[in-house]
């Protein structure tokens, strides 16, 4: 689901490119805006299937998935919910390019937030081989990668001190200035990842024109979405089945990670079962090195989620100001007041005086 579709994407991204700002769909303020149109219309459906399917499961794929899953835990009666992200099978698809194997072979343990994972240990055939891939995976970093993300190498140095296989995302805080200097030299010469899968979706929308297709088009892949079905499919048939196996998904903390609180929305590998996802405890709590950015992005959904939920402008500057992408108050007051009049037509509770009085 998009609200908004592509072209409110492009306003996501183009919006804060002309402010300075990294411009992406999922982080900094264009992430923001993004929950603000999709989080009241998630809860909505929330609400109907808690009334008239509440065993059912609602199993989001909406970005920003984190800040969708953490109103979803916050605010709907709906308990029945799990977020899910191509991220995960995305990286395990890059070690095992790397490593010239099957990628049914390579098992990686992921924590952190959605787009802010960690791979901790990795597993190839069901062994621990964490130490010498790793050396592999700092080799070679490039290989993972997303295709709706610049292809820039790691540092080697950073990589050995954190010790960790951070996602593509990642490079938006990392390598702010070289993501932004890319993005910026797009956006001078015209050119926006929406702008680039609006022409994909279109070509898509020609090949799908032929009757006869019998086979998914290789174009799908360019979309960044690539093995969305998969992991989907392969999350409903462990529900359905009792699978008890493991696959990486956006849930409630619980008791797994010590230093947050149960009531927050992380994205850790878990054992997929009948009644839900279990999260798997390899961790007792994030190590210092990423604990810091972690909470961050943390604070960043939680008031985006609010915001959203209550149509609130000051928890919407507060949550775009804090954001480790923008980080400049007069700019953030500035920014946020262009998108969200930007938005008017998919933000009724921000500009709806008598349901802003009752929700403040």
């Amino acid at each position: 689901m998009r609200v908004g579709q592509l072209k409110a994407r492009a306003k996501d991204e183009s919006i804060p490119l002309s402010y300075g700002f990294i411009g992406q769909e999922t982080n900094g303020a264009g992430g923001l805006v993004n929950g603000l149109r999709t989080i009241p219309v998630i809860l909505e459906i929330a609400d109907e299937m808690n009334e008239l399917c509440p065993d059912a499961w609602l199993i989001n794929f909406t970005n920003p998935v984190g800040m969708v899953t953490e109103a979803l835990a916050r605010y709907s009666k709906h308990r029945k919910f799990i977020g899910l992200c191509n991220t995960p099978v995305g990286i395990e698809r890059g070690i095992a390019k790397i490593l010239d194997i099957d990628h049914s072979r390579v098992r990686i343990d992921f924590a952190g937030l959605n787009h802010m994972i960690y791979g901790f240990n990795i597993f190839v055939d069901n062994q621990n081989k964490t130490s010498e891939v790793f050396e592999r995976f700092i080799e070679n970093s490039i290989l993972v990668n997303m295709k709706n993300i610049d292809p820039m190498e790691w540092d080697e140095k950073f990589l050995k001190a954190l010790k960790l296989i951070p996602c593509p995302y990642h490079k938006y805080y990392y390598k702010q200035r070289d993501m932004l200097e890319s993005q910026l030299n797009q956006y001078k010469n015209g050119i926006t990842r929406a702008e680039e899968v609006i022409k994909t979706e279109s070509e898509l929308f020609n090949i799908y024109k032929n009757s006869e297709l019998n086979r998914k088009p290789i174009e799908l892949e360019k979309r960044g979405g690539a093995y969305y079905s998969d992991a989907a499919c392969n999350l409903i048939s462990s529900i359905y089945n009792n699978k008890r196996d493991l696959q990486v998904v956006s849930t409630i903390n619980g008791t797994t990670i010590k230093d947050f609180p149960p009531e927050y929305a992380i994205e850790i590998t878990s054992r997929i079962t009948k009644d839900g996802p279990v999260p798997y405890k390899f961790i007792d709590e994030f190590p210092v090195s990423i604990k810091g950015l972690i909470n961050q992005i943390k604070t960043f959904e939680i008031l985006g989620a609010e915001a959203a939920m209550k149509g609130n402008y000051d928890k919407a500057l507060l949550a775009i100001t804090l954001n480790p992408l923008i980080a400049n108050d007069i700019l953030g007051h500035r920014l946020l007041d262009e998108m969200l009049e930007s938005n008017k037509e998919y933000l009724p509770r921000f500009f709806n005086k008598e349901f802003h009085r009752e929700n403040q």
